[in-house]
């Protein structure tokens, strides 16, 4: 992944940086990116209209994380405002498959590829993402 500026078509989640968020050095600990892209996900669901607790409750379904990949480039500090961003690259019948990106203001920190799948909230089996949730997704595809 390669991007070097956002996506006009990805959503994006604002969020700060808290001293939870940061190491020893004062700045953000590296895996508390992928918390980061978690969260935006989960605000770009609620902003196409699925909460998650919803989804569970409602439909017994949940989306869980199958592979991830972050590239680092540049480190996020104490009070930083960040924009992560959310771009589908690839919906399967299960499966999307996201680019994430987090950025302070037009300098590109890290960037992840997320594969999430779509399981029965119950067994954690496999499940055919609805069709409403897969066409909404579509407002967030990246160009190829």
């Amino acid at each position: 992944m390669t991007v070097s500026v956002p996506s006009p078509t990805a959503f994006r989640h604002r969020l700060r940086v808290y001293w939870e968020d940061t190491d020893a050095g004062g700045v953000v600990f590296y895996a508390n990116y992928l918390r980061f892209f978690e969260r935006a996900r989960t605000e770009w669901l609620r902003a196409l209209g699925f909460g998650q607790q919803a989804l569970k409750d409602r439909h017994a379904l949940m989306f869980v994380v199958a592979a991830t990949a972050v590239r680092y480039l540049r480190p996020a500090r104490l009070d930083d405002e960040l924009d992560v961003t959310v771009g589908v690259t690839a919906a399967g019948r299960a499966t999307l498959d996201i680019a994430q990106q987090a950025w302070r203001g037009d300098t590109l920190l890290a960037e992840g590829e997320i594969r999430i799948g779509c399981v029965d909230a119950a067994t954690f089996a496999p499940r055919r993402i609805p069709q409403p949730i897969a066409d909404a997704a579509t407002l967030h595809a990246l160009p190829r």
